[in-house]
């Protein structure tokens, strides 16, 4: 299927300019983006000042070679002319039911710990109830769906006041939604940065003592609890809203915790 170049020309920015504004938020030179995709840099300029109209396969050897995510490849194939390559389906849709048994039962087996499932704009998806238990005293307003784990974590009626050590987890999840705004390009989630860098900020930002990783120190009623976070995510996904799923497994990072939990 090829969608008419006039509508595409109404609709936004054509392919060239778009692949050249991903060029450069990566930080790459023409050369350097034609030595990895197997074209000549002269054709790289060439489809970038429109001289030359990519192919649909053209067009995705680039993206993959720029690291675009699927979402934005379906965007990039629009404005060359031609139809998404990526399915986009709800998580409910029966399509997707191996994927969604296969989150809900490592959500399952990660009981007492939390467990959740986010979107690509950092909202839970799914949730095991362990991750309820640690968020209790959290305003209802930041608990009412979508949850937005980054809020909820760093607003001053979140779980921010009872982080032990906020600097460095502060710094974590910023890094975390710079990185995913970078690549993306989303300005939702540009917007949600510049909402919580104005939050108020810890007293000091000390790294702490020197570790393997970054922790999360949590003071709860039953005690203080301490977590390691792991993230994981579908790399062979075809879908749109597989491919922006990340599950995140907080595993406790010492007996005490592993403890607390149990009994929650």
């Amino acid at each position: 299927m090829v969608v008419h170049s006039a509508s595409r020309a109404l609709d936004g920015p054509a392919v060239g300019e778009l692949l050249r504004q991903w060029r450069n938020s990566r930080r790459r030179s023409q050369l350097d983006l034609a030595i990895e995709a197997g074209i000549s840099s002269r054709h790289v300029s060439f489809i970038e000042t429109g001289r030359s109209r990519p192919t649909a396969e053209m067009i995705l050897r680039i993206a993959d070679s720029l690291d675009v995510p699927l979402r934005e490849r379906n965007q990039l194939l629009l404005a060359g002319g031609y139809a998404p390559a990526y399915g986009e389906r709800d998580l409910d849709a029966p399509a997707l039911a191996t994927v969604r048994d296969a989150l809900r039962r490592v959500l399952a087996a990660h009981m007492p710990f939390p467990a959740v499932v986010l979107d690509r704009h950092f909202d839970v998806v799914e949730a095991n109830a362990a991750v309820a238990a640690i968020a209790e005293g959290c305003s209802l307003e930041l608990l009412t769906p979508p949850i937005n784990v980054i809020r909820l974590g760093l607003h001053p009626d979140g779980l921010a006041p009872r982080i032990t050590d906020l600097g460095p987890w502060r710094e974590h999840l910023l890094s975390q939604l710079t990185r995913r705004a970078n690549r993306t390009g989303d300005p939702r989630l540009t917007e949600l940065l510049d909402e919580v860098r104005g939050y108020p900020q810890p007293s000091s930002v000390d790294a702490g003592p020197a570790g393997v990783a970054v922790e999360l120190r949590l003071r709860h009623r039953v005690g203080d609890l301490t977590f390691l976070s792991m993230a994981a995510s579908v790399q062979t996904a075809l879908d749109v809203t597989v491919d922006e799923l990340t599950l995140e497994l907080f595993h406790p990072a010492d007996d005490a915790t592993r403890t607390l939990m149990a009994s929650l």
